[in-house]
C-alpha cells in the first residue's frame, strides 16, 4: 500500500510539474519559430529551423537594452535599501528595549493587511505633486523598505541568542559593530533570501512603473514588453522571444541562489 501511495505521489508531482513548465518551454520554443510556425493550427511545438535572429529583431524594434538597464538599476537600488532598512529595523525590534516597541510591532504587522492597490494612487498623487513623474526617483522611493521583510528578519533574528549581543556590549562593541561582525554573518541565509526575493519583486514590478513613467527611456522591462506586444501587432514569434528575454536573467539568479533561498526560509521556521 505504501509503495502504491509513493507511486501516485510521484505521478502527481510529475504531472503538475509538466503542467507548470509547459507554458515556459513553449514560450522559449515559439520565440525560435517563424511567424507561420508560431501561428499554425494545429500548433507547432518544435521549430523546423531555430530562428535565433528573432532576438536580434526584437532588439532592433524596441530599446530592450535600455529597459534591461533601467530594471537592473532600479532593482539593485531598492534591494540594497531594503536590506539596510530591514536589518536595522529588525535588529531594533529584537535586540533593543524601548518604550512602545510592542505597539510599533503591532502597527507594522497591521499595515501588512492593507492592500497595495489601496495606497498606490495616494503614492502617485504624492509623486506627481513633487514633480517626480518620469524619473528614477519615482520608481525607487516607494520600494526603499518593506514591512514584510522587516517582519521576516525579525522572526529570523529571534533565533540568535540575546547573550551574543550582551557579550558584544560588554566587550565594548557598538550596535553597528555587532550588526556588522556578528549579526550579519549569522543571518546570512535570511539576508540572501531577502535580497533575492526583493530583487525579483523589483524585476517583476509592473503597476507602479506603469503609473509614474510614460517615456521609453524610463520604462522597466515588463512595461517595455507590454508596449512591444502592442507595437509589434501580430508578430507572435517576436513577442515570445521578447518574453523569453525578460525571464531568463531572473531564472539564472534563482537557480544560482536557490539553495540559499530554501535554507533561509527553512531556518526561519525553526525556533531558537
Amino acid at each position: 500500500m505504501k509503495k502504491i501511495v509513493q507511486v501516485f505521489s510521484v505521478a502527481f508531482v510529475i504531472l503538475f510539474a509538466a503542467i507548470t513548465l509547459f507554458p515556459f518551454i513553449y514560450m522559449i520554443l515559439a520565440g525560435l519559430m517563424t511567424y507561420q510556425e508560431a501561428t499554425s493550427i494545429p500548433p507547432t511545438f518544435i521549430p523546423e529551423v531555430f530562428q535565433f535572429s528573432n532576438y536580434m529583431t526584437v532588439f532592433d524594434k524596441a530599446p530592450f537594452v535600455r529597459y534591461f538597464f533601467n530594471t537592473v538599476f532600479v532593482s539593485l537600488i531598492t534591494t540594497l535599501s531594503t536590506l539596510v532598512t530591514a536589518i536595522l529595523a529588525s535588529f531594533a525590534l529584537v535586540k533593543l528595549e524601548f518604550k512602545y516597541k510592542n505597539i510599533i510591532l503591532v502597527v507594522l504587522i497591521s499595515l501588512l493587511m492593507v492592500p497595495y492597490e489601496s495606497i498606490v494612487f495616494t503614492n502617485y498623487q504624492t509623486i506627481a505633486r513633487l514633480g517626480l513623474i518620469n524619473t528614477y526617483t519615482a520608481l525607487i522611493i516607494p520600494s526603499l523598505t518593506s514591512i514584510f521583510y522587516i517582519y521576516y528578519l525579525q522572526n529570523y533574528l529571534k533565533s540568535i541568542p540575546i547573550s551574543y549581543y550582551k557579550a558584544a556590549k560588554i566587550d565594548g562593541a557598538t550596535d553597528l559593530e555587532f550588526i556588522k561582525r556578528i549579526m550579519i554573518p549569522l543571518a546570512k541565509p535570511a539576508l540572501v533570501t531577502v535580497g533575492i526575493l526583493s530583487f525579483i519583486s523589483g524585476w517583476n514590478s509592473f503597476l507602479w512603473p506603469l503609473l509614474v513613467t510614460n517615456e521609453k527611456k524610463f520604462r522597466l522591462l515588463n512595461n517595455g514588453l507590454t508596449a512591444f506586444t502592442t507595437e509589434s501587432g501580430n508578430d507572435v514569434h517576436l513577442q515570445m522571444a521578447a518574453a523569453t528575454l525578460t525571464i531568463i536573467p531572473i531564472l539564472l539568479v534563482y537557480f544560482k541562489f536557490r539553495k540559499e533561498i530554501i535554507r533561509g526560509v527553512a531556518k526561519n521556521g525553526v525556533k531558537g
